[in-house]
């Protein structure tokens, strides 16, 4: 597979770094008989820990549907996909979800934040669903807020934030359970060029901060933050 690097000494650092994700010749197919559509097309890409992976395409490119697979939110027509070492296709679905709670964390371009809740309380959600004791949520969640600077907004409810205060609402809820893999969707697409910057920078110290992190974008700017980039066509990585 053909990757564009960034940095060199990301390279060699990934070197020694064990596989997150790894999707082996795993093709997608939706519909039956000639409305059948390939989504993926024996598509190969692996995630190491420590990447910071940019995602493009146009639509239709396949770039969506190895998002909501690696995200363990729909399953390959065939080929394997393995996270953090566990097969997924030997998984039932509730299993999956349980996989998917413990290993993933997800951010996208809509906050999905319950609008009754306060950032507090949003934050602590993955924490009960994974079963956290009570003593150590709320301690964790205000972490977690003070984190990505959101210290004296916590007990506000969406609609007293900001769109960029919500989104890093949405990306502590996402880290809290220290994911092994955090994939972010069009994370800025709603969000004006000043809180964009604010956003990317809080992805870039994230990662280096240990974060693993797959945010697919449409435009190069962003993609520029990351390591490496993987372009999407008809349903493979180009080079791939």
């Amino acid at each position: 597979m053909q990757w564009e690097a960034k940095d060199p000494l990301a390279d060699r650092v990934r070197s020694n770094s064990h596989p997150v994700a790894v999707l082996s010749d795993v093709s997608k197919l939706y519909g039956n008989g000639a409305g059948k559509v390939k989504a993926l097309d024996h598509l190969n890409l692996i995630v190491n820990q420590g990447d910071y992976l940019a995602v493009m395409g146009a639509s239709g490119s396949g770039k969506s549907t190895a998002m909501n697979i690696l995200g363990c939110l729909d399953r390959p027509t065939s080929g394997s996909y393995q996270l953090n070492g566990v097969t997924i296709e030997d998984l039932d679905d509730d299993a999956l979800a349980d996989l998917r709670n413990q290993e993933l964390g997800f951010v996208f371009q809509q906050f999905h934040l319950l609008p009754e809740a306060t950032a507090l309380e949003n934050v602590m959600l993955p924490m009960i669903y994974a079963g956290v004791p009570a003593t150590q949520r709320r301690e964790r969640a205000r972490q977690a807020l003070e984190r990505v600077g959101l210290a004296q907004q916590m007990g506000n409810r969406p609609n007293q934030l900001s769109g960029g205060q919500q989104q890093r609402v949405a990306i502590a809820r996402a880290v809290i359970n220290n994911p092994a893999l955090l994939l972010a969707d069009e994370p800025t697409g709603a969000l004006d060029s000043q809180t964009t910057e604010d956003v990317l920078t809080l992805f870039d110290e994230l990662h280096h901060q240990g974060i693993t992190l797959v945010l697919v974008t449409h435009e190069n700017d962003v993609s520029a933050r990351a390591d490496r980039v993987a372009r999407f066509n008809d349903g493979r990585v180009l080079g791939g």
